[in-house]
């Protein structure tokens, strides 16, 4: 599933096509995948200016003139590109937009949202909605005093920690499994029983994780693409994630695999020994 990285570059490059653009048309392909189930997006759509466009958690937020959002959640197969018109229509396109310039010209430019697993959704916001009061502070500004006291008050396992949106928006399997490597923490240590300078550790090792992650354009494991249809090159630089048997990049020791609240994780059982300090 792409991951803050992914969704953070998705944003990146969509900006350039879309703000200051208008929605010509809508092709609206599958009803299923939008809430509410009862809005038209090809009625609505149409002829709004892209202002701008964001990013919360592992949300894509595409703001519209008249106070209106169109909020797109790329699951674990979407892609949220843009494409030539002339181009095929790629099986499991769910939704098509074409754009048109300032002058009311339609280009030959198209968005489209492709998800073969429809995980993803897309969700119709007006009026302010788009604040998630369900998501959990911005890792890349959460205050290290911040995550002490939010994970102080769960037993889980560190990694199942992670993983919580609620707790913080954005991380998910990939970075979690890193940042938690670069911090020396073993991912099964309960939250609450991490001392306060390993969790000021933990917040350093995630931040500096997703940044390097977003400058390499993120992980392309099976079906990432950028806005572009572009790969990203993130996954060249994993020292744990999906590396299990393989020696670790500071001991040499074969990194190890296991199963937390049924996700796969990877650690090095040398570097990330099981301790309270």
């Amino acid at each position: 599933m792409p991951e803050l990285p992914e969704v953070e570059t998705v944003v990146r490059t969509l900006a350039p096509h879309l703000v200051g653009q208008r929605i010509a048309a809508i092709r609206h392909l599958r009803s299923d995948i939008v809430e509410p189930r009862t809005i038209d997006l090809a009625h609505l759509l149409p002829n709004r200016r892209v202002i701008g466009i964001t990013r919360r958690g592992k949300k894509i937020l595409i703001q519209l003139e008249g106070e209106a959002i169109l909020c797109i959640h790329l699951g674990m197969t979407g892609r949220l590109t843009v494409e030539p018109a002339a181009d095929p229509i790629k099986p499991h396109t769910h939704l098509i937009a074409d754009l048109s310039n300032l002058k009311s010209e339609i280009s030959n430019l198209q968005l489209r949202f492709r998800d073969p697993r429809r995980f993803g959704g897309i969700w119709w916001l007006c009026n302010g909605e788009a604040h998630d009061t369900n998501l959990g502070p911005e890792p890349l500004k959460i205050r290290s005093a911040q995550l002490v006291a939010r994970l102080s008050k769960t037993r889980r396992a560190i990694k199942t920690a992670l993983l919580d949106q609620r707790l913080v928006a954005g991380i998910g399997n990939i970075y979690a499994d890193e940042s938690l490597f670069h911090a020396r923490i073993h991912p099964t240590i309960p939250a609450n029983r991490l001392t306060r300078e390993q969790v000021f550790r933990l917040n350093r090792a995630i931040k500096l994780i997703l940044r390097r992650a977003i400058n390499h354009r993120g992980s392309s494991l099976r079906d990432y693409v950028d806005a572009d249809g572009e790969e990203g090159g993130f996954q060249l630089l994993h020292r744990v994630y999906d590396r299990e048997g393989e020696p670790c990049v500071r001991c040499k020791r074969p990194i190890k695999r296991i199963v937390l609240g049924g996700r796969s994780t990877h650690f090095c059982p040398r570097c990330q020994r099981r301790r309270s300090s």
